[in-house]
C-alpha cells in the first residue's frame, strides 16, 4: 500500500516544491527580459554605419537580476562627441583670448593652421573608416576654429580695420568656405564609406532630390551663415533704409534659390526659414516706406522694392515643387503688387479715395484667371484679390454698423423734434467716420464682383449671399452719405425694405423653396425695418406713418406661402408698436394702452388659426409666439393699475381659451383657466377682499369639478389625483387662516365643510375626501379646546404633565404589539378606498 503522509506533513511539502516553482519562474523572467534587451540594442547598432557585431551573451547568476539600461548606445555616443565637441571649442576659444599672447606671429599661425587643417582633415579619415558621428562632432571643432581663425586673423592683421566691414567679409568668406569644405567631403569620400543612404533617400535622390551629403553640418552652417554678409556691409557703410530694404529682399532671393535647389532637407528647410523671415522683414520695411511717403517719387522708390519681392515670390511660386507652397507664394506675390501700386496711387488720390484705389488694383488681380499661369499660381493671385477686398469691407464696417445702430439713441428721447437730414437723425450721437464718402462705391464694387462670381458659377451660394449682402449695405448706407433729407431717407429705407422683400420672393420661387439667397433677403428686409422704426422715432406723424407702413407691407407679404413664417410676426411686432404709439399720440395713460396692444394678440391667434388649417405649422409657432410677446407687454403696461390689469388677464385668457379650441392646442386651456383665475384674484385685490376664501374656493370648485368628469371617464384615477388638489387649496389656507381668527364663524363653516367632505369620502369610499376631511375636522376640533386645554395645563401642577407623558409611554408599551396589529388594520382599510 503506498505511504500516505500525514496532512501536516503533506501540506508542508506542497509549500516546499510551490516555493521552487516561484523561484524558477523568476530566474526564467529575468532571463527573458536580458534576451529582449540584447535583441533590442543589436538591432540599433546595426543602424549605425560601422557597427555589425553583437555583444557577447553573458549568462546570468541564477540568483542575480539582468542587467537594465536606460540609454541606448547610439545615444550615449552622441552624447559623447558632443561633449567633447564643446570642451575642445572652449579650450580652444581659451587659447586664442587667453594664451595668444605667448607666442610670435609665426607660431601663432603655425598653431592655428596645424590644429585647423587637422580638424578639418580628421573627418574624411573617420568617414572613410565608417564612423560618421565622430566624423560630423570633429567636422563642427573645425568650423569652430575657422570662426576663431578669422577672429584671430583681425586681431593680428586687421586690427585697424573696421568690425562690421571685416566681419561681413568674414562671415562671406566663412560661408564659401564651409560650403566648398562640405562639397569637398561628398568628393573625398565615396558612398560605400560614407555610408550608403536607406531606400527611402534612393527614392527620393531618384526623384530628383539630393541624397544626404557625406558630412550634414557644413551645408546648412554655410547657408545661415549667409544670411548676415550683405546686411553687415550695409551696415557698415552707413546704407539708407532703402539699400537695407533691397539688402534683405536680395538676400530673401539667395535664399529662395537654395530652399528650391534639389539639395539635403536641412539646407532646403534653413533656405526656406531664411527666405521667409528675410522676405517678411524687407516686405514690411519697404511698405513702410511706401506708404509713409507724401510725394510720388518718395514712395517710388518703396513701391519698387515691393515689386522686386513679388517677382521673387512669383519665381518662388513657378518653380515650387509643391502646390501648396506655389498658393502662398502667389498670393504674398499680389499683395506686394497691390500694396507697391496702392502706395504711389495713395500720393496722387484724396485720402478718402486710397481704398477704393486699392481696391480697383486687387479687382483686376482677377484677371489672372486667363492667364496661361498654373493652377496654383492662379488661385494665389485671386486669393490675393480676395484678401484686399476683404480689407476694403472692414474698412466700411464703422460706416455700417453706425448706420444700423446708431437710431437706437433715438429710444430715449422719442419725438424730439424732425431732424436737419437723415445723417443727423442716425448718427446724432455716434461720431461720423472720417473717408466715409467712398464706402458705397467699396461696397458695389465688391458686391459686383461677387454676383459676376455667382453668375459664372463660383461658389454660387456664398457669393449669392455675399453680393446680396453687400449690395444691401450699399444701399442702406447711400441716403447717408448723400445727407438726404429726413423724409426721403425715410423714404429710401422703406423702399429698401419693399425690395428686399420682392427678392426674397423671386428667390423662393426660383428655387421652389426655402433657400440660402431667399433667407438672407427676408433677413436683410426684417434688419432695415427695425432701422427704419427707429430712425422714424424722431417725428410723432413719422413714427405713426412709418409704423403703419410696415405693419401693411409685412402684413401683405404674409399672404405668400413662403414668407408668411418670418413676415407675419414682424407685421404683429410692428402692429404691437403702432398700437403703442397711437396710445401715447392721443395721450393715454399706459396701462390704457395696453388695451390696444391686446388687438394684436387676438389677430396672431387668428391668423395662426388660418396658418395651421393651411398645413403650416413653422407659421402657427412664430405667429403664437409673436401674440404671446405682445400680450406679455400689455401686462407689463398695465401692471400699475389693479382694475385694467385684471381686464387684460381676462381678454387674455379669452384669447388662449379661443386657442383652445383647435384641436392641437387643448393645453392652451390650462393658460386660459390660469389667466381667468388671475384676473379674479386681481380684481378682488382691487376691491381689498382679504379673505383667502374668495381666492380659494373658485379654484376648488372648478378643480372637483375637472376631477369628478375625470374620474367619470376613467373610474381608475386616484381620488388623490382627482380630487386632493381641489380640496387642499381651500382647506389648507382656510386652516392657516383660521388660527390668527378670535371669531366663531370661520371654525364653525369650516368644521361643517370638513365634516361634509369626510361624509362625503366616507359613503363613497374615497381616500382623499376622507383623510383630508377628517383631518381639517379634527384640527378645528383641537382649535376649539385649546383655550381649555391652556387652561386645564395651567391649573395642573408641574410634575402632572411628566407624570402623564410616563402613563401614556408604559400604556403604549405594555400594548405595543396590539397598537401595531390596530395600525396595520386602519392602513388596509385606508387602501382599500380609492
Amino acid at each position: 500500500m503506498t505511504n500516505i503522509p500525514p496532512p501536516a506533513e503533506e501540506l508542508r511539502l506542497l509549500d516546499a516544491e510551490l516555493r521552487q516553482l516561484d523561484a524558477r519562474r523568476a530566474v526564467l523572467l529575468r532571463r527573458r527580459e536580458w534576451l529582449v534587451h540584447v535583441l533590442r540594442t543589436a538591432s540599433a547598432q546595426r543602424s549605425v554605419p560601422g557597427a555589425g557585431q553583437m555583444p557577447p551573451v553573458w549568462p546570468v547568476a541564477p540568483g542575480a537580476a539582468a542587467p537594465r539600461t536606460e540609454a541606448t548606445a547610439p545615444g550615449v555616443q552622441n552624447v559623447l562627441l558632443l561633449l567633447g565637441g564643446i570642451l575642445l571649442t572652449v579650450a580652444a576659444i581659451a587659447f586664442t583670448l587667453v594664451g595668444w599672447g605667448h607666442l610670435g606671429i609665426t607660431g601663432r599661425a603655425l598653431v592655428l593652421a596645424a590644429v585647423t587643417l587637422a580638424a578639418l582633415s580628421a573627418p574624411v579619415l573617420l568617414l572613410r573608416r565608417g564612423l560618421g558621428s565622430t566624423a560630423e562632432a570633429v567636422a563642427a571643432l573645425g568650423m569652430a576654429l575657422t570662426v576663431l581663425d578669422a577672429y584671430a586673423l583681425h586681431e593680428v592683421a586687421f586690427d585697424g580695420s573696421g568690425g562690421l566691414g571685416y566681419a561681413a567679409a568674414a562671415t562671406a568668406v566663412l560661408s564659401a568656405a564651409w560650403a566648398a569644405y562640405g562639397a569637398a567631403a561628398d568628393l573625398l569620400v565615396p558612398r560605400s564609406d560614407a555610408g550608403s543612404p536607406t531606400r527611402p533617400d534612393r527614392a527620393r535622390a531618384g526623384a530628383g532630390t539630393a541624397a544626404r551629403p557625406a558630412l550634414r553640418l557644413p551645408l546648412p552652417f554655410a547657408v545661415v551663415t549667409a544670411q548676415v554678409p550683405l546686411l553687415l556691409w550695409a551696415l557698415a557703410v552707413d546704407a539708407g533704409p532703402h539699400t537695407l530694404t533691397a539688402v534683405l529682399l536680395v538676400t530673401a532671393a539667395a535664399d529662395t534659390v537654395v530652399a528650391l535647389r534639389p539639395a539635403h532637407a536641412p539646407v532646403r528647410i534653413v533656405g526656406l526659414v531664411g527666405a521667409c523671415v528675410a522676405g517678411a522683414l524687407g516686405v514690411l520695411s519697404a511698405g513702410w516706406l511706401c506708404w509713409s511717403a507724401s510725394a510720388p517719387g518718395a514712395a517710388a522708390p518703396g513701391a519698387a522694392l515691393l515689386l522686386l519681392a513679388a517677382a521673387i515670390a512669383l519665381a518662388a511660386a513657378r518653380y515650387a515643387p509643391k502646390p501648396e507652397v506655389a498658393l502662398c507664394a502667389s498670393l504674398a506675390a499680389g499683395l506686394c503688387l497691390v500694396a507697391g501700386a496702392g502706395g504711389v496711387l495713395r500720393t496722387w488720390l484724396p485720402g478718402e479715395w486710397t481704398v477704393p484705389g486699392c481696391l480697383a488694383l486687387g479687382i483686376a488681380l482677377l484677371t489672372a484667371v486667363r492667364t496661361p499661369l498654373p493652377r496654383p499660381m492662379r488661385q494665389g493671385v485671386v486669393g490675393a484679390s480676395l484678401v484686399v477686398q476683404g480689407l476694403a469691407v472692414l474698412w466700411t464696417l464703422p460706416l455700417v454698423a453706425g448706420t444700423l445702430l446708431g437710431p437706437v439713441a433715438l429710444i430715449e428721447r422719442p419725438w424730439s423734434g424732425t431732424p436737419l437730414d437723415i445723417r443727423d437723425a442716425v448718427f446724432q450721437d455716434a461720431a461720423w467716420p472720417s473717408y466715409a464718402t467712398a464706402a458705397p462705391l467699396v461696397l458695389a464694387a465688391v458686391a459686383g464682383v461677387l454676383a459676376l462670381a455667382e453668375r459664372r458659377a463660383v461658389r454660387r451660394p456664398a457669393s449669392g449671399v455675399g453680393a446680396l449682402v453687400l449690395a444691401w449695405a450699399a444701399v442702406v448706407v447711400t441716403p447717408v452719405v448723400l445727407e438726404l433729407p429726413y423724409g426721403a431717407g425715410l423714404v429710401a429705407d422703406g423702399a429698401v425694405v419693399v425690395v428686399a422683400l420682392g427678392v426674397a420672393e423671386r428667390a423662393r420661387r426660383g428655387t421652389g423653396g426655402p433657400s440660402a439667397p431667399a433667407l438672407t433677403a427676408l433677413v436683410l428686409a426684417l434688419v432695415t425695418s427695425v432701422t427704419l422704426a427707429l430712425v422714424s422715432l424722431a417725428t410723432e406723424a413719422g413714427t405713426i406713418a412709418v409704423l403703419l407702413a410696415l405693419a401693411a407691407l409685412f402684413g401683405v407679404a404674409s399672404t405668400r406661402p413662403g414668407l408668411v413664417a418670418f413676415t407675419a410676426p414682424a407685421a404683429l411686432a410692428h402692429a404691437t408698436a403702432l398700437a403703442c404709439a397711437a396710445g401715447a399720440s392721443a395721450g393715454l395713460r399706459p396701462e390704457h394702452t395696453a388695451l390696444l396692444v391686446l388687438v394684436v394678440p387676438a389677430v396672431a391667434a387668428l391668423v395662426a388659426a388660418r396658418a395651421a388649417r393651411a398645413g403650416r405649422s413653422a407659421a402657427t409657432v412664430t405667429v403664437e409666439a409673436a401674440g404671446a410677446g405682445a400680450a406679455l407687454l400689455a401686462l407689463t403696461l398695465a401692471v400699475t393699475d389693479l382694475p385694467v390689469l385684471a381686464s387684460v388677464l381676462a381678454l387674455c385668457g379669452v384669447v388662449a381659451a379661443g386657442t383652445a379650441l383647435r384641436p392641437e392646442r387643448r393645453r392652451a386651456g390650462h393658460a386660459a383657466a390660469a389667466l381667468f383665475l388671475l384676473a379674479a384674484w386681481v380684481r378682488m385685490a382691487a376691491w381689498e377682499v382679504t379673505t383667502p376664501e374668495a381666492y380659494t374656493l373658485p379654484v376648488s370648485v372648478a378643480a372637483l369639478a375637472v376631477g369628478h368628469l375625470r374620474r367619470r371617464r376613467d373610474p381608475s384615477v386616484s381620488s388623490w389625483t382627482a380630487h386632493g388638489a381641489g380640496l387642499s387649496v381651500t382647506l389648507v389656507p382656510s386652516l392657516l387662516a383660521m388660527w390668527g381668527d378670535p371669531h366663531w364663524l370661520r371654525p364653525l363653516l369650516l368644521g361643517t365643510a370638513a365634516l361634509a367632505v369626510t361624509l362625503v369620502g366616507a359613503r363613497s369610499r374615497l381616500q382623499a375626501p376622507l383623510v383630508l376631511g377628517g383631518g381639517t375636522l379634527a384640527l378645528v376640533a383641537l382649535h376649539e379646546l385649546a383655550p381649555y386645554i391652556a387652561q386645564v395645563v395651567g391649573v395642573l401642577p408641574r410634575w402632572a404633565p411628566p407624570a402623564l407623558a410616563g402613563l401614556v409611554l408604559l400604556a403604549l408599551g405594555a400594548t405595543y404589539e396590539q397598537r401595531l396589529r390596530d395600525a396595520r388594520r386602519l392602513r388596509e382599510a385606508l387602501g382599500r378606498l380609492h
